[in-house]
């Protein structure tokens, strides 16, 4: 009886090991696309290093045939990603130089993967770009001072139709990535349409919308409060921007309803990070928050955060992500809205909501919108 219960024990651990377990996984180009530069250098970005196009851990070396290799030992999960000569704008693109969709692929067990490439963004000329911003949409500043960090951003903001003709004072989102929420012409990888999804509304159900740009090469830093491989975090000077800086300009200068209730936070992957943590932080200032796709997984820590934090039962989270987003997506989220509702907050106030087969982007931002934003207002 005794040995056969060592070897459950030993069973058991050995699953659970596996489960960890790392797996090599072999990446190489197949038929490949010459670019204009003869000795490119080649990259991986994908979920598995938050999307940095010039990863120098993520780089594929050059074989002798003109073939690029990188081995790399991954733990078992799916992964989404693209190739790219260290920038987005040398991003791999279709054999007409139109934008592709992110590889899939499920690593369970050691594998090779082979990748052909038809062509680079940077080898056609650029889309022409437009502007789409409605007429709502407004820029405070080209150049507002973050005094917390030293440094400059653009500011916007959405203003409701009846905003002009009417006196009453009006709800506010803070929401980051501002180039990406507004408009097409000043977006990466496309707009998350809010200004048109807030023009549908009626007037009784608008609010203003702030939108602050992320900081190019300090995005990372700036929506991450603790240091990682990536940087030293500097999360907790931006969300003190927020708070000491930009929520009292913005009250100064329109009419708003400045309690926590009616104060919102929200942004998606890091922009879902930091809003987590705002929140955490000062929750006398954002009673609401918005976290789309969170990257919990860059900062284990925030949930020791969380956990230490006593927590009103009026705070309100709205969790959601896609289920092809990354391997830890849904189990990260689900993880925080677990310790979130130990604290006494309930289900109504801290809904969680997983979108099958969405991914980790814009689009699929710009349809959870609406979801959010109606349960912002109950």
């Amino acid at each position: 009886m005794r040995k056969k219960t060592i070897f459950c024990a030993f069973l058991i651990f050995g699953q659970y090991f596996l489960s960890f377990a790392q797996l090599k996984v072999t990446f190489k180009t197949g038929n490949l696309q010459v670019s204009k530069v003869s000795d490119a250098h080649l990259f991986l970005a994908g979920d598995f290093n938050n999307w940095n196009p010039g990863d120098k851990s993520f780089e594929l070396v050059q074989n002798n045939d003109g073939s690029y290799l990188l081995l790399k030992t991954l733990p078992k999960g799916s992964y989404n990603f693209k190739i790219t000569r260290g920038s987005w704008q040398t991003v791999e693109c279709t054999a007409l130089g139109k934008p592709i969709e992110n590889r899939s692929t499920v690593i369970s067990h050691d594998t090779t993967i082979v990748m052909d490439v038809a062509g680079w963004q940077d080898n056609f000329k650029p889309a022409e770009k437009k502007h789409t911003a409605s007429a709502n949409v407004h820029i405070i500043n080209e150049k507002f001072d973050v005094p917390q960090l030293g440094r400059q951003r653009r500011i916007w903001i959405y203003l409701p139709p009846d905003y002009d003709s009417s006196y009453k004072k009006y709800s506010v989102i803070y929401m980051h990535d501002g180039q990406n929420l507004f408009d097409e012409y000043t977006s990466g990888y496309g707009e998350w349409g809010i200004d048109e999804i807030m023009d549908g509304l009626p007037a009784k159900d608008q609010c203003i919308i702030v939108g602050i740009d992320h900081g190019g090469d300090y995005r990372i830093s700036e929506y991450d409060p603790y240091d990682s491989k990536y940087g030293k975090g500097q999360g907790n000077e931006y969300i003190d921007f927020l708070v000491k800086t930009l929520k009292p300009y913005i009250d100064q200068h329109y009419r708003t309803e400045t309690n926590a209730n009616h104060t919102t936070i929200a942004g998606s992957s890091m922009g879902g990070l930091i809003s987590m943590y705002a929140a955490l932080k000062y929750p006398d200032v954002f009673g609401n928050a918005g976290i789309f796709s969170p990257a919990f997984w860059i900062a284990p820590d925030i949930y020791k955060y969380a956990n230490e934090k006593k927590l009103s039962s009026k705070l309100r989270f709205y969790f959601v992500c896609g289920d092809a987003e990354s391997e830890s997506m849904v189990s990260d989220m689900k993880k925080m809205d677990s310790l979130i509702r130990s604290k006494g907050i309930s289900e109504k106030n801290s809904p969680t909501v997983i979108i099958k087969g969405a991914k980790h982007n814009e689009k699929q931002w710009n349809g959870d919108f609406p979801g959010f934003y109606n349960w912002l207002l109950k």
